[in-house]
């Protein structure tokens, strides 16, 4: 059974960091494409940031690139999400998410129906 736990979130103020980690079990990790994705109050889950199973490729939404950072470990089968300069928009709950197969090992996933797995959540809040 595949399991994939978000941990790191909390409350900070604008211009304020968080590093989001997520540590899977039940998958191969070394070959699983993981995302990020978040979802605010009243809004519909959307892409925040995706790395290929290998080769590190990433992408990013529009509204995060340059502030926020995918990385893998996949000796500790963890992902990773660093987040600088936040902002009250970025207010919302974060979750992890993993898809087993890829057409290619530097593929990168950004839908949501794309990925296989997700897990519980994390919640980020920034204050103004």
């Amino acid at each position: 059974q595949v399991h994939l736990v978000e941990s790191g979130g909390g409350l900070v103020q604008a211009g304020g960091s968080l590093r989001l980690s997520c540590t899977a079990s039940g998958l191969t990790f070394s070959i699983a494409a993981m995302g990020w994705f978040r979802q605010a109050p009243g809004k519909e889950r959307e892409f925040v940031a995706a790395i290929s199973r290998s080769y590190g490729r990433t992408d990013y939404a529009d509204s995060v690139r340059g502030r926020f950072t995918i990385s893998r470990d996949n000796a500790k089968n963890q992902v990773y999400l660093q987040m600088d300069s936040l902002k009250p928009e970025d207010t919302a709950v974060y979750y992890c998410a993993a898809r087993q197969s890829s057409v290619t090992s530097s593929y990168i996933y950004t839908k949501r129906h794309e990925y296989d797995y997700w897990g519980q959540g994390t919640q980020v809040t920034v204050s103004s």
